[in-house]
């Protein structure tokens, strides 16, 4: 088959509806294996709290396994295994995401049980109380006593001043202790409404069999008003931003933030690989040369936040060696930048970035959930059509592209520097 003809027969493939109620379908026939996975995902994430009630989106998550008019605390899950599928959930900055993996005669199950959740929740006062209770402690055991995600937590609350990305996900632990029944159900009235959400499934089935029966269980939930808009806007930054932290930790710990446009924008293609390049394991410049050559780290890297509805972050960083110091390891991250900056990147270099981002990217439409996800995630922040764009922008960048878009992006003034200073672990 010849390059680029897979993502373009899968993009042709998607079949798309919508039902009277506002509810967005998007069905895509795979009949490679008798599996189903159903997607449903809900625009509203981090990115859609107030101060005050950070964490709220996450908790909601939590509590739509807790119990519905019809099934009890627990029996959601219950219900999937002993069918013989899967499920979980995810909360992120944008959107909060549901599915179920089966096989494929049981996907109306999964239609059934998630449309009684959409707007069935029975939000109990004792579990919303118990479940606050979980939360806290997820979050004092993943990021209150974990020195790097502490560190990742204050940049990223330093880098966005006005923007809500710079709420954690998880949400202030302030926040969470005072969150209550009322904000729960305000915020699953506000957010759970058909019209604010998108149901994909992928895998063995006939879509003009599957529509009517997706009807039938989601059609007669009413539309809700349309959720208040995110009006924020995140100021340029105009000038570089430092922390330090310090905490209980046995190696210091470098991060740094640069300001980058998103997916919508099209310089992400040439950042998408400037990432890859500096940044994509342990064959990248930063790795091989913090870590192999300077051994100033004892691992380094960083990623590209191009998934996300509003421009965000490209953060590297760097665990600090037994006997070296932070100062050293930030120039050798900032080095690394400039190099790039001022050295175009090879022929070879590049072709082979293209190459492994390509190939990872086709071979993720092997799987359904894969499949799955990448339009979910695709429609909750662009529209899923932008997806069909990947590839061809992808081939087309240009080592030129890359300096420009480093020159660009990558100065100090849009940086936010973050550095974790170990104090004495108390024993």
């Amino acid at each position: 088959m010849a390059p680029g003809l897979v993502d373009a027969q899968v993009t042709a493939r998607v079949k798309e509806s919508a039902l009277e109620n506002g509810l967005k379908i998007l069905l895509l026939e795979e009949h490679k294996a008798p599996v189903v996975t159903i997607h449903i995902w809900y625009r509203v994430g981090a990115r859609n709290e107030q101060p005050g009630t950070t964490g709220l989106s996450h908790l909601l998550e939590h509590m739509m396994f807790k119990g519905t008019s019809k099934l009890g605390p627990g029996q959601f899950s219950r219900v999937i295994k002993r069918n013989g599928g899967r499920d979980n959930a995810f909360t992120s900055d944008d959107y909060t995401g549901y599915f179920e993996t089966f096989a494929s005669d049981r996907v109306e199950l999964a239609l059934e049980l998630e449309a009684d959740r959409m707007r069935g929740l029975l939000i109990d006062r004792k579990e919303a109380e118990s479940e606050r209770a979980v939360v806290m402690e997820e979050r004092r055991l993943r990021t209150e006593d974990e020195p790097i995600s502490a560190l990742r937590e204050v940049m990223g609350a330093a880098a966005f001043q006005v923007h809500p990305y710079r709420q954690p996900v998880v949400g202030w632990m302030s926040d969470i202790e005072k969150l209550d029944r009322e904000d729960l159900v305000r915020h699953y009235n506000t957010y759970y409404v058909p019209n604010n959400a998108v149901l994909i499934v992928v895998g063995d089935f006939k879509s003009d069999e599957l529509l009517p029966k997706i009807r039938q269980h989601f059609g007669a939930i009413p539309r809700g008003a349309d959720p208040p808009a995110v009006r924020a806007i995140e100021p340029e930054q105009r000038g570089e931003r430092r922390l330090v932290l310090k905490k209980e930790a046995e190696l210091p710990f470098v991060f740094m933030g640069y300001h980058v446009p998103n997916l919508k924008h099209p310089d992400n293609f040439a950042l998408e690989i400037l990432a890859y390049i500096l940044s994509g394991g342990k064959s990248a410049r930063i790795y091989k040369s913090l870590v192999y050559e300077k051994q100033l780290a004892l691992f380094a890297g960083g990623g590209y936040y191009r998934e996300s509805i509003d421009p965000n972050l490209f953060p590297f960083y760097a665990s600090v060696m037994p006997g070296k110091t932070a100062e050293e390891v930030e120039q050798a991250l900032t080095a690394e930048i400039e190099r790039v900056k001022n050295d175009p990147v090879p022929d070879r270099e590049l072709q082979k970035a293209k190459n492994q981002i390509e190939a990872g990217f086709l071979f993720g439409q092997d799987s359904v959930f894969s499949l799955a996800r990448q339009l979910a995630e695709y429609e909750i922040v662009a529209g899923w059509r932008a997806w069909e764009a990947y590839l061809p922008g992808i081939r087309a960048v240009t080592a030129a592209d890359l300096q420009r878009v480093a020159r660009l992006y990558l100065t100090p003034d849009h940086r936010t520097v973050a550095v974790l200073i170990p104090e004495k672990i108390k024993k």
